[in-house]
């Protein structure tokens, strides 16, 4: 039993070896987060009385570590829920994909423990109903900077990246009908005066999977002068 064994002598202070992963790493990482979501809303073991967007993301967060922790060639990953945005440190990330136990290299860029490889937003859909409560929140919220899609866009989340992603919980109806319910309320931010939104911050529907319940979207969106658009990737599980 573990409990006979000695406790192992780990090294304090010492420096993380670096790995060096390709560019499309995150790529692949996406892959693995949406091949994970169907299974985890299906883990027999999952809570079913959980249904709130932290214990959802605290849950998420704890299969994905599990999975990647014994999947090969993710074991260097590690995920983590309510983390400081680096650019913002007053502000929290949902989730945030983080290296393990090694300093990882990916696009010329070194990432420590200490730091988000991608960040990730999650959402309900649709957002519970509340007299402080903005329907639209997977996209924005009112005169407020608490908006899924917004804080990406407007730099509030994010900044210090080009790859996100937003995960959406789907507790009602389907993903083809939040893509165009999305595509409305961009559309409608389109038409008001000064508006920095575009046709560009549509939604584009890459995969939708009917079998397991899921959806796979991509969108960019301009950041203002001298700063680089983001890549927000969504990808979105019917709970129902």
């Amino acid at each position: 039993m573990l409990a006979d064994k000695a406790a192992p002598i780990l090294p304090t202070g010492a420096l993380a070896s670096d790995l060096h992963l390709p560019g499309a790493s995150r790529l692949k990482l996406l892959d693995f987060i949406a091949q994970a979501l169907p299974r985890w809303r299906d883990d027999p073991e999952r809570p079913r009385d959980a249904t709130s967007e932290t214990h959802l993301s605290e849950h998420l967060c704890d299969y994905l570590t599990g999975q990647a922790r014994f999947t090969k060639g993710f074991d260097c990953f590690q995920f983590r829920t309510e983390t400081s945005d680096e650019g913002k440190r007053g502000r929290k990330i949902d989730l945030a994909v983080k290296s393990c136990g090694v300093a990882l290299w990916i696009e010329g860029k070194r990432h420590t423990q200490y730091e988000a490889i991608m960040p990730i937003e999650c959402k309900r859909l649709p957002t519970p109903k509340a007299a402080d409560r903005d329907e639209r929140e997977y996209v924005i919220v009112g005169d407020k900077s608490t908006g899924g899609i917004q804080r990406f866009k407007f730099g509030d989340h994010g900044s210090t990246h080009k790859v996100a992603a937003m995960i959406a919980y789907i507790q009602e109806y389907n993903g083809v009908h939040w893509n165009q319910k999305i595509e409305t309320w961009i559309q409608d931010l389109m038409t008001l005066p000064g508006s920095q939104w575009t046709q560009a911050d549509l939604l584009q529907a890459t995969e939708l999977d009917s079998a397991n319940k899921t959806s796979r979207l991509l969108s960019s969106h301009a950041r203002g002068t001298g700063k680089d658009p983001i890549e927000l990737h969504h990808l979105w599980v019917q709970m129902n």
